[in-house]
């Protein structure tokens, strides 16, 4: 049976809390970037959850990928970023890829959807997980790629737990359900922090040692009125700050459009 280019991925469905019971296993939600990994051959190419290419994106976890022990596979999983600490940063990411220089990558798998020709879609998650245990039991917390963290939980509040354990949230799938197709309830997302999204209005100039801005002005949306919601102005490195104030200097404008 040969391998498709791509499958369509799977989509977990937003709910504010996590499902329980023990038909349910729950996933480490992740702040990066979803990508699904082909490969067949000897060959490997890595493709966003649209379908775009992004092999040449990250090129350390195709290397480490054609590592597996297998002649084709397709897996499915999230690319992260880490910081000094180890923690995952979603901003790192962005600013590896927008700086070329992508550095501390994990590929971080949850699935298999083939193994060696064979199709596994149709089979419960709990058996495509073993799959991938056998498939990955050598790696170890150093390497590119790694198993997502899962957990079973009988009892309780498992977004609760997550919370507590300073995850961003989770990732809840029914173990017993085959790989579904787009998004379905049998894969349920639920986060530990709310999010909030703003309007940059404007900007403020550099003060000291700082370059090129000072920080962001945000609005937020009530109803059609747009108001004013604080600035900020940590988080950015020397580059960000000026690509930041290239974008919004070429934007600017001397009286409000809204």
């Amino acid at each position: 049976m040969n391998i498709p280019q791509f499958v369509p991925v799977a989509l977990a469905t937003l709910e504010p809390s996590a499902p329980v019971g023990p038909e349910w296993v729950h996933e480490e939600k992740l702040d990066g970037y979803r990508i699904e990994s082909v490969l067949a051959g000897g060959s490997l190419r890595l493709f966003s959850r649209s379908g775009k290419d992004w092999t040449s994106r990250f090129p350390s976890v195709a290397e480490a990928l054609l590592t597996l022990p297998v002649t084709s596979a397709v897996l499915d999983g999230e690319i992260v970023a880490v910081d000094e600490r180890g923690v995952a940063s979603f901003q790192r990411l962005q600013q590896s890829l927008h700086s070329h220089e992508i550095r501390a990558v994990r590929y971080h798998v949850f699935d298999l959807l083939w193994l060696n020709g064979t199709d596994l879609r149709e089979l419960p998650l709990a058996f495509r997980r073993e799959f991938l245990n056998d498939l990955l039991l050598e790696r170890d917390r150093h390497s590119v790629v790694h198993k997502t963290r899962q957990f079973h939980i009988r009892h309780g509040d498992p977004l609760a737990r997550a919370c507590a354990l300073g995850i961003e949230g989770v990732v809840s799938k029914r173990a017993d359900a085959a790989y579904p197709v787009g998004r379905t309830p049998l894969w349920i997302k639920s986060k530990c922090v709310r999010r909030q999204e703003f309007v940059v209005v404007g900007y403020t100039d550099p003060e000291g040692s700082r370059h090129h801005l000072g920080a962001l002005l945000l609005g937020v949306y009530h109803g059609s009125t747009l108001r004013f919601a604080g600035k900020v102005g940590t988080g950015f490195d020397e580059r960000m700050l000026r690509t930041l104030w290239r974008a919004l200097r070429a934007r600017a404008i001397a009286v409000p459009d809204v």
